[in-house]
């Protein structure tokens, strides 16, 4: 048993971790965002030294899809670069030897060679739509990399592909796609409308990997901090496109319309595929189908409140 630091405790990936069965085998704390500010550098040195953790798993950050990546670029950047300086540093300052810091996809350039290898990072621009949370997920990674370089402890980064599951956002304005798709469709099918609208033609591809693998998957990692590489990416392996995931989602609510497309939005990168060879050799690999996953967040989607 380890005494075991997860932040973002009220988030969809900490909340994950926590139901884990393997979060049983370990003394768990993982404060939301409303009793720790990590944007705090003392608040986060006080969580440190009070509960001596004797891991860290970082799954805190501002997240959002497209649209609220556009809107507010430099909160995404700011927020995120404080929370995991801050959390990164104060486990380095309490001595903390092992911690597993959670990356993004969106750390690869837009133009990068699918799949996505983790050696590709920072070898060519980023998109531009996500490119301030990119950034502030990039420069986290390096001093993990910088501070098990030189003082010898086991600081590693995961990058998952995309994520969803229970917990997620389903606000059409902050949501990522596949949690939108759901949000959109269901409502569609309340009220009764024959369509719905689409951003870009439904071509770009993307990787969505379920909640639960992912807990799954850190869990695995937290395990072999000493002997996982700096940086190792923990995806699904295949993609689908953007319409196929609308067509999933539709299946699964019930909804039978058609669907429209917007070819003046923008759609982010047009693949995005993370390699796996990494996450292979230490041994794990997710387990969840897309409509599984997509079943099991539904079912927590219709369990909250009715917005209009």
């Amino acid at each position: 048993m380890a005494r075991i630091l997860i932040t973002g405790g009220s988030g969809m990936v900490g909340r994950s971790l926590v139901e884990h069965p393997s979060a049983a085998g370990h003394d768990i704390f993982a404060p939301p965002s409303s009793e720790v500010d990590l944007r705090d550098k003392d608040a986060c040195l006080v969580v440190m030294a009070e509960w001596k953790p004797e891991i860290v798993i970082h799954a805190a950050g501002r997240v959002g899809g497209i649209q609220a990546n556009i809107a507010d670029p430099v909160g995404f950047l700011i927020d995120n670069l404080l929370i995991g300086c801050n959390v990164v540093s104060a486990a380095r300052q309490a001595g903390i030897a092992g911690l597993l810091n959670l990356g993004s996809s969106c750390m690869y350039p837009r133009n990068a060679v699918n799949p996505l290898a983790e050696e590709s990072v920072l070898s060519g621009p980023l998109e531009p739509t996500n490119e301030g949370y990119a950034l502030a997920k990039i420069v986290v990674a390096r001093l993990c990399e910088y501070i098990s370089r030189i003082e010898g402890f086991s600081y590693r980064t995961a990058i998952p592909c995309n994520i969803f599951g229970p917990y997620d956002k389903f606000d059409p304005v902050t949501s990522h796609l596949v949690p939108g798709i759901i949000d959109k469709v269901h409502r569609a099918l309340r009220d009764g409308h024959r369509s719905v609208e689409i951003w870009g033609d439904g071509s770009a591809r993307r990787e969505f990997m379920y909640s639960g693998d992912l807990a799954d998957g850190l869990w695995h990692l937290v395990g072999r901090l000493d002997e996982m590489p700096e940086m190792v990416n923990l995806g699904v392996g295949t993609d689908h496109s953007i319409l196929e995931y609308y067509q999933t989602v539709a299946e699964i609510i019930g909804w039978q319309g058609q669907f429209i497309f917007d070819l003046d939005r923008p759609v982010g990168m047009q693949k995005k595929l993370v390699a796996t060879a990494r996450q292979k050799a230490l041994g794990w690999s997710p387990t969840t189908s897309l409509r599984e996953g997509v079943a099991q967040t539904y079912k927590y989607y219709l369990g909250l409140p009715e917005t209009n």
